[in-house]
């Protein structure tokens, strides 16, 4: 797949996946959208960013399944043109820690944690980073425009603990932590950042989510706004590196 730099997002078929697969192609950038049981979403998503005159590729894989994350780990590093993975898939699920047994812990952390690393090391590779560090350039000698992007989703639990949603909210403090440590990683080759998302659809566990009202911007997010954060990531400063960008309407402060 030769064209435009590519993004790969995972999970990209449906919910804010989607919006973010939408959102780059718009800003120019082909696509590879990596999905699951959504195929025929995939395949309209892939439809309609062929529409706004970019690439599209789908690639499918179960994220619980270590074997199927090695292959896809292998299909992105034959991408050309990589230039930004999108850690999105993830699992909420109810799960208090008396409910938690092996086999939801280790979903949990197979599809919100492992996963993200796999393809974050797989994705490094294929650009060359993470090695030996090499002399310091000149400042006037620095070449913009070059770095890689990783851009991890959180939640806006990640520093708070949430024991209603426990292999969930302990996966997600880990993805945190791997941000900042990829981040460090992978300098300078690679920015690493995430969000901290709040409120935005409805929860896919089945609850309704807590009223509005009690998030002191008064209000779920738009979809337009976690674009806009996302495309700040994807498309800003490459000096930053290691940040989560909170887009929780000020949730975290409660």
């Amino acid at each position: 797949m030769k064209g435009e730099p590519l993004v790969l997002i995972t999970g990209g078929a449906r919910r804010i996946g989607r919006a973010l697969a939408l959102a780059a192609a718009r800003e120019g950038f082909d696509v590879a959208v990596h999905y699951n049981h959504s195929r025929k979403e995939a395949e309209t998503l892939a439809g309609e960013i062929e529409a706004l005159g970019r690439k599209a590729a789908l690639l499918r894989a179960d994220l619980s399944r270590p074997a199927e994350i090695e292959d896809l780990a292998a299909e992105l590093a034959g991408l050309s043109g990589l230039y930004a993975l999108v850690n999105n898939a993830s699992i909420y699920e109810k799960v208090s820690w008396r409910e938690t047994d092996r086999e939801n812990w280790d979903r949990h952390i197979m599809i919100n944690l492992t996963a993200p690393f796999l393809l974050s090391q797989a994705f490094a590779r294929a650009r060359g980073a993470g090695q030996p560090a090499q002399p310091a350039q000149p400042v006037q000698q620095a070449q913009p425009g070059r770095k890689g992007r990783i851009i991890n989703l959180l939640d806006w639990r990640v520093d708070r603990a949430e024991p209603g949603h426990f292999p969930y909210s302990v996966s997600k403090a880990g993805l945190a932590s791997m941000t900042r440590n990829l981040a460090l990683a992978l300098a300078p080759d690679i920015a690493v950042n995430a969000i901290a998302l709040g409120d935005i659809l409805p929860p896919t566990d089945g609850t309704a989510g807590g009223p509005a009202d009690r998030i002191p911007a008064r209000r779920r997010a738009f979809l337009n706004e976690v674009e806009e954060a996302f495309l700040f990531l994807l498309k800003g400063p490459e000096f930053m590196s290691g940040e989560i960008l909170r887009l929780d309407g000020g949730k975290h402060l409660l």
